[in-house]
């Protein structure tokens, strides 16, 4: 293995690490956890910093190994519906800062949010499904709420923190 190849794996499993124990500390009161959406920031970096292989494989298991180890998120539909949307931004943010490069805040920026929108398209969508099997019905109303408006806080938060450390870190001298 060539040492890039390692520092991505190690770098990798670091954020699944995290991915598995912000959501403990978070947790603590589950309205708050939900509103800070904690496993998308390891995901998001993980996919900025690891490109996108690492970081739609590192957001696909993330959700379901945390249902598994801790019975949080419920593994169906929430831990599923889930891997697909933390798939997604790992994948958007990595093959976008491939593409565009993060040399500029502004990239940075615009391909956070582009993985943002995709991976809450996704993950709206995969509910559409998971909950069609079990004879429930997924709302316009219920993708709105769940997509944005009761995440703006972790929204706000992803768009404060992450760009500053992708830049910080990726353009260090």
């Amino acid at each position: 293995m060539n040492k890039d190849r390692i520092t991505k794996l190690t770098l990798a499993a670091m954020f699944l690490a995290i991915g598995q124990i912000l959501p403990l500390i978070t947790g603590q009161i589950p309205q708050i956890g939900r509103m800070l959406s904690p496993m998308h920031f390891p995901i998001f970096l993980c996919g900025f910093f690891c490109g996108w292989r690492y970081g739609a494989l590192v957001g696909f298991i993330c959700p379901l190994l945390r249902s598994v180890l801790f019975g949080m998120p419920v593994m169906f539909p929430s831990a599923i519906g889930m891997a697909f949307e933390l798939m997604t931004y790992g994948l958007i943010s990595g093959l976008l800062s491939e593409k565009i490069g993060t040399d500029k805040l502004a990239k940075i920026y615009l391909i956070l949010v582009i993985a943002m929108l995709a991976g809450r398209i996704v993950w709206g969508l995969a509910q559409i499904v998971l909950l069609s099997i079990s004879g429930s019905s997924f709302t316009m109303t219920a993708f709105m709420a769940g997509a944005f408006i009761n995440a703006i806080p972790g929204i706000i938060a992803q768009l404060l923190i992450i760009p500053i450390l992708v830049y910080s870190f990726k353009n260090r001298k």
